[in-house]
């Protein structure tokens, strides 16, 4: 009984951290949004940041490809690199953001831009939770919740990383 109430406990205390982390995660980078950073000049970054989703979206494609094959080693490992390039992409984003002046959009099809634009960013803040708990919940051997999870986070982790490579192309020539 006592092993049974530890692994409940465990799972809550990850439950509520994920919970923090979706929420914590989307107002630091709003917060630091507003902080400039002078005298550092990271304009090299929007072509590394959205070849790292360009990656992102082909290693998601892979994991899926590994499951259907049920090879889980693959997939695995295909999901751990995808979220670690994940948060490296947040990292240079964010870096990016703190030390460069926006870049408004220059060219004619703004309703496309912005419409792909602003469901990218709504996505990516959604896709948080379900990716940290469809991980959680494979970590725990639930692959029932992970299986129900995973069919609502994969297209939408997808869509968010090619979405961050169209957003570039679409706004790459607008740069100083």
């Amino acid at each position: 009984m006592s092993t049974t109430l530890n692994t409940q406990k465990k799972s809550d205390n990850f439950k509520k951290l994920i919970i923090a982390a979706s929420v914590a995660i989307p107002l630091v980078v709003a917060v630091l949004f507003k902080v400039k950073v002078t005298g550092v000049d990271f304009g090299f970054l929007p072509p590394i940041y959205a070849t790292i989703n360009g990656i992102t979206a082909f290693f998601l494609v892979i994991a899926l490809i590994a499951i259907k094959r049920k090879n889980i080693v693959l997939h695995q490992t295909m999901v751990k690199l995808s979220l670690v390039l994940s948060l490296l992409f947040l990292a240079c984003y964010v870096a990016y953001h703190m030390t460069s002046d926006p870049t408004p959009y220059g060219g004619e099809s703004k309703v496309l831009y912005y419409t792909i634009l602003i469901s990218h960013i709504i996505l990516s803040i959604a896709v948080i939770p379900l990716v940290l708990f469809t991980y959680l919940f494979a970590w725990q051997g639930d692959f029932v919740k992970h299986r129900k999870y995973a069919k609502i986070a994969w297209p939408l982790w997808f869509y968010v990383a090619v979405t961050g490579v169209v957003v570039y192309w679409m706004i790459a020539p607008y740069y100083k």
